[in-house]
C-alpha cells in the first residue's frame, strides 16, 4: 500500500499564520492564512507548507503537481547515484590444495571487480588450532596474490575455530568496476580483433594463390597427354647417328653360333 503524502497543502494548513514565499522566491513575510490562501488562488497555484517546525510554519506558492515531480526526480537521481556495498565470504581450509586455491582466489578476484567487499574465513579442525600461524600466511598469501585489487580492511583475527580477514577494493578495482558499466573495452581486445581482420585480409592471397597453382596445374595435365605420342627413347637405346631421319634402321647382323667344345679324348688313348 502507498505512503500517504504527509504535506498539507491549501485548506489542510491548519495554522492562522504562515511566514509566506511567493513563487520567484521572495519573502512576503508573515501573514494571515487565510490571505496566503486568497493569493494563492488569484495566481492559479498551492500554498504548500515548506517547513511545518518552524515558528510560524513556512508556507511558499507553487504548483504543487510540478513540486512533487521534481522531488521525485531528485530522489530517484540519489537512489541512482549510491554505491551499495555487499559483503561476500570466502571460507578456505589451511591445507587447501593449489588448484582449489587458486580457484577460491578468482572468485575474490571477482567479488573485488564488481565492488563488493570480501571476508575470507579459514576453517580450522582439530589439530590444526594448535597451528594458527599458517592461517595467517595463507591470508597474507592471499593478499599478496591479488595484486593491488584489494585492501585489508581488518587484519586477521583468530574467533573460535576460524580466523577472519575483511578485504575491500582498491581503487584500481574500483575503476575496472566503472569500465564494465561504462562498456569500454580494453585496448588488448581492440589489438587482438584488429589482428585478426588483418589474418583474414591475409588469407585471401592465399586463396588466390590456390586458384593460380590449380592454372600451374593444367599444362602438366596437358603434357601428359601429349607424352604418349612422343617415343622417347629408353635409357639403354642410344641412337646411330649414320641413320637418316625418315629411313629405315639396317637390320642388325646375325651373331655368329659359338664354336662347339672339342670332344674329350677317350681314356683309352
Amino acid at each position: 500500500m502507498p505512503e500517504r503524502d504527509q504535506t498539507r497543502i491549501n485548506e489542510r494548513i491548519g495554522v492562522r499564520e504562515v511566514r509566506l514565499v511567493d513563487e520567484d522566491g521572495k519573502q512576503i513575510g508573515v501573514i494571515d492564512t487565510k490571505k496566503a490562501l486568497a493569493m494563492a488562488q488569484d495566481r492559479d497555484l498551492d500554498l504548500v507548507e515548506v517547513a511545518p517546525d518552524s515558528r510560524p510554519p513556512v508556507a511558499r506558492l507553487l504548483d504543487y503537481s510540478k513540486y512533487k515531480y521534481e522531488q521525485e526526480q531528485k530522489a530517484k537521481q540519489a537512489r541512482k547515484h549510491q554505491q551499495q556495498i555487499n559483503v561476500r565470504e570466502i571460507k578456505l581450509r589451511p591445507k587447501i590444495a593449489d588448484h582449489d586455491y587458486m580457484t577460491k582466489k578468482g572468485h575474490v578476484e571477482r567479488f573485488l571487480k564488481q565492488g563488493d567487499k570480501v571476508k575470507v574465513t579459514i576453517m580450522f579442525r582439530g589439530r590444526e588450532q594448535a597451528h594458527p600461524e599458517r592461517g595467517r600466511n595463507l591470508l597474507q598469501r592471499l593478499f599478496e596474490d591479488l595484486d593491488g585489487l584489494g585492501v585489508v580492511e581488518q587484519n586477521p583475527l583468530q574467533e573460535g575455530r576460524n580466523m577472519h580477514m575483511l578485504v575491500a577494493p582498491s581503487k584500481e578495482a574500483l575503476k575496472e568496476r566503472d569500465k564494465a558499466k561504462t562498456g569500454e573495452q580494453p585496448a588488448v581486445e581492440e589489438s587482438s580483433a584488429g589482428s585478426g581482420s588483418e589474418a583474414a585480409d591475409a588469407d585471401e592471397p592465399s586463396a588466390g594463390s590456390g586458384s593460380e597453382a590449380a592454372d600451374a596445374e593444367e599444362p602438366s595435365a596437358g603434357s601428359g597427354s601429349d607424352a604418349p605420342e612422343a617415343d622417347e627413347p629408353a635409357a639403354n637405346e642410344v641412337p646411330d647417328p649414320t641413320v637418316a631421319a625418315g629411313e629405315p634402321a639396317p637390320e642388325p647382323e646375325a651373331e655368329a653360333a659359338p664354336e662347339a667344345a672339342p670332344e674329350p679324348e677317350s681314356a683309352t688313348k
